[in-house]
């Protein structure tokens, strides 16, 4: 299959950095604090994977899946020569090729989910929410609804449209409006326990969502 992100994969991190100002890397870091030594965790769409290895370095034993071997080249440049009590595991394919039902104590979905149509994203959110183990967590972390009054919400939603538009013309992702994540979890069985925000410029434009398996 054709690497979607072989041209921007190499940089996505940076141009995550500069977007945000590094609010990114900030929600992608929010929920670690419930990893525990020895949990099992899975990163969806590990990208560059900064999370990830913060969690391999708090002694996690972490898989990581990803069906663009640009961005696990880049990954395994971030690990260089790290040493963690657990190797990462890494898998390249499609997450819903991944069978290891009631595995995991966390799942992680960092700017994953927005690169589906709703259909598809409510089935891989599904699909995430199995591979946790009862009661283990799910984690989603991304753009927030737009709030406020309606000059605020216009900046919320053109700052989305212009990321949206932006991996549709060079990766091909889906073009749609920003997902209700915490609805959505609700619809596949999660109870929704912490919800943590990130603001940028003047209003919150990401956050982070901890959902419980019920």
């Amino acid at each position: 299959m054709k690497d979607r992100y072989s041209i921007v994969g190499p940089f996505y991190d940076l141009m995550s950095v500069i977007y945000s100002f590094n609010q990114i890397n900030k929600c992608k870091t929010a929920m670690l604090d419930r990893i525990k030594p020895d949990d099992n965790v899975l990163f969806a769409g590990v990208g560059h994977g900064i999370d990830a290895i913060a969690a391999a370095e708090l002694g996690a034993k972490v898989t990581v899946v990803d069906l663009s071997a640009t961005m696990l080249k880049r990954f395994n440049k971030g690990i260089g020569k790290k040493e963690f009590k657990h190797p990462i595991r890494q898998l390249h394919q499609n997450i819903l090729e991944v069978d290891e039902f009631s595995t995991y104590d966390m799942v992680f979905a960092h700017f994953f989910l927005n690169v589906f149509l709703k259909k598809m994203m409510v089935q891989v959110l599904d699909h995430l929410t199995k591979l946790a183990k009862k009661e283990g967590f799910v984690v989603v972390g991304d753009f927030s609804l737009p709030k406020g009054n309606l000059i605020a919400k216009f900046f919320q939603i053109l700052y989305w449209r212009m990321a949206d538009l932006f991996f549709w013309a060079v990766a091909n992702n889906a073009l749609h409006p920003v997902y209700d994540y915490q609805k959505h979890m609700g619809e596949v069985g999660l109870k929704i326990k912490t919800v943590k925000y990130f603001r940028m410029l003047f209003d919150e434009r990401y956050y982070s969502i901890l959902g419980q398996k019920k």
